[in-house]
């Protein structure tokens, strides 16, 4: 690396920290501005940032940095948290992988008349998208876990296999003369040399954290093994092949993630910190390599490029993964077809096959490293810029974004009042401290929250901000009522409701404007309705199975002041109107009443139909 290139490497650093503590604030994904300042400084801007300020040293400290970032989103996928979408991800890393490695090639050889051994490395490097671009946009938009699961999950995956596959497409199509057999075995054998050397490397930290070799400061030890783990792994595994190292810092981290540690949180904490950093320079420094005149050549094809990557190839791979799997909405499919930005795998190992082509000295083939540095570059540009740039104003637009309702306590009850919110659409964090329930929550494919719900930093990371309802649901009449307080007074939430155990607590709870559930009440009224009316307590107890009941406020002026009996062509078949609520009356229905605007009506019916009758008359539901 250059001399003089130490201030432009701090600067980088400073500039790329401002502009992720400037993402958090506006609640937008950092690596827009992180791509807008690598241009404002790199060859198509200013110039201060260029090839020549890192020297030879690029594709190594690119790829440490990469090490880091993959192994620390790795880390954080435990096996819970894949089983939440395991069928979906299993899916879109095999088939969907392929078929965007295949459909991005024949974009690029209908669009760019490209040769197929181009085409080919375009589709092998843009099937990654990778934790890069993902967890800046699952920061800023909250999406329920099989969601989130699926776009980590995929990120961490891809990446591993779109780098290795583009290394093997490159030397044996590219700059080779092998064949389809040859691209296989080198695969195969990148890809388990990386799995070998991380699982080596994972069992060794695993044995060095638990020998407790520093007692008196194993935190930080913790910390540093951490590191030592990345960076261990992935300089091994490439000094025996290039691109190995990306499957073996994922290995690794995967391994040691799902793993009893000691001082977990400490790790977890030191990466997300660590990734945020080398992150920010990355971006910024690939940014700024980009050359605005190179993807403006491609023109038109371009174009055409980008539009069949992300308007055909993505939706197909997201539909074949999550085909016939019911726990994902429509708008979630939709959410995930239209989000899957492109980020440092394709732009670094690009780059870098860019480099190596111009080295040759042979003029084809540096016209082939442009064409391959444009294509990626106009789709990791179009995809950064349009779908994490507009990913809050996506997940609103689909309708993945619900606000919570958070269940404090995964109990029993807990358990069984969370199924029924979840079979609704209803979008639920359970806040639990013990472990055995934890577990318990987690294994029904819950998303749990671990922590004392008592305490205001638990609720905030729990997401209580952003929860329109906030649910006490312990065996502790004393520690629900202290959640309650907390989620009324200090977070603002209106919608508060308490388990209450004892039937004397009732006032208490009462008093602080929570509605109270008597426990013992709620449990005879239970029984009385199976004695004395069977047939609807189990109908009302199947709830979300394929029938619903559902109140909400009637918004739609268009139908404010209508009968009943003038309303039926509006209303869903299956579905009825059982209730009408207006101020302190409610009542039955006849075929003569009116429903007018603000009035509380309560729909009774086939779930499908009572959803469409929701949203019709509640058209902001």
């Amino acid at each position: 690396m250059a001399a003089d290139a130490l201030p432009i490497v701090a600067g980088i650093l400073v500039a790329g920290i401002a502009a992720q503590l400037l993402a958090r604030r506006l609640q937008v994904p950092s690596v827009l501005f992180l791509i807008a300042i690598g241009l404002a400084v790199g060859e198509s801007g200013a110039g201060i940032v260029t090839l020549d300020t890192f020297g030879d040293g690029l594709s190594v400290v690119v790829g440490l940095c990469v090490s880091v970032i993959v192994f620390d989103g790795a880390f954080d996928l435990r096996t819970e948290r894949l089983r939440e979408s395991s069928v979906a991800t299993a899916r879109l890393v095999t088939v969907g992988a392929v078929l965007t490695l295949l459909g991005t090639a024949a974009a690029m050889r209908v669009f760019a008349d490209a040769p197929w051994p181009t085409a080919l490395l375009v589709g092998a490097l843009l099937v990654a998208t990778g934790p890069t671009v993902i967890t800046p946009i699952l920061e800023v938009v909250h999406v329920r876990e099989h969601v989130s699961s699926l776009l980590e999950s995929e990120g961490i995956f891809n990446d591993v296999t779109a780098a290795i596959a583009a290394v093997v497409i490159f030397d044996v199509f590219v700059t080779g003369d092998g064949g389809l057999a040859a691209g296989v075995a080198g695969f195969a054998a990148r890809f388990g040399l990386g799995v070998g050397v991380g699982l080596a490397i994972a069992g060794i930290v695993y044995t060095v954290i638990n020998a407790d070799i520093t007692p008196g400061n194993a935190p930080q030890a913790s910390r540093f093994l951490f590191l030592a783990a990345a960076v261990g792994s992935y300089g091994a595994a490439e000094a025996f092949a290039p691109e190995a190292g990306i499957a073996a810092a994922a290995t690794a981290g995967i391994v040691l993630g799902n793993l009893p540690l000691p001082h977990r949180e400490e790790m977890a904490e030191f990466g997300r910190d660590a990734t945020l950093v080398v992150l920010s320079f990355v971006f910024i420094s690939l940014a700024a390599l980009i050359d605005i005149d190179t993807i403006a050549a491609l023109g038109v094809a371009g174009v055409g490029v980008v539009l069949a990557v992300t308007l055909v190839v993505r939706p197909l791979a997201i539909a074949v993964a999550t085909y016939d799997i019911e726990r994902f909405t429509n708008g979630e499919r939709l959410f995930l077809s239209a989000v899957g930005p492109r980020g440092i795998i394709p732009a670094s190992v690009a780059t870098l096959f860019a480099i190596e082509l111009a080295a040759t000295g042979d003029p084809e083939a540096a016209a082939t490293g442009q064409t391959l540095l444009g294509a990626v570059f106009i789709v990791i540009f179009a995809t950064v810029v349009v779908e994490a740039g507009l990913a809050r104003q996506l997940g609103d637009f689909f309708g993945v974004t619900p606000m919570k309702t958070i269940i404090v306590g995964g109990g029993r009850v807990g358990r069984a009042l969370a199924t029924r919110l979840e079979r609704r659409g209803e979008f639920v964090v359970i806040v639990e401290q013990d472990d055995e329930e934890l577990a318990r929550a987690r294994e029904a494919g819950f998303t749990v929250h671990q922590g004392d719900a008592t305490e205001s930093d638990v609720l905030r990371a729990a997401g209580i901000e952003d929860a329109k309802r906030v649910i006490a649901a312990t065996a502790d009449d004393d520690r629900n009522l202290l959640v309650c307080q907390l989620a009324g007074s200090k977070f603002g939430i209106e919608n508060v409701l308490s388990r209450v155990n004892q039937p004397e607590n009732v006032d208490a709870f009462e008093t602080v404007g929570v509605t109270a559930i008597d426990a013992p009440m709620a449990t005879a009224f239970a029984i009385d309705n199976e004695i004395e009316r069977p047939a609807i307590a189990h109908w009302m107890t199947e709830l979300g199975d394929d029938h619903d009941v559902q109140e909400v406020e009637m918004t739609a002026e268009e139908l404010a002041g209508g009968t009943i009996r003038e309303l039926n062509a509006e209303m869903p078949s299956g579905c009825i109107v059982a209730v009408i609520g207006r101020g302190d009356d409610t009542r039955v229905p006849s075929a003569d009443d009116r429903i007018e605007y603000g009035d509380h009506i309560t729909f009774l019916g086939d779930a499908d139909a009572v959803d469409r009758a929701v949203k019709r008359f509640h058209p902001h539901e």
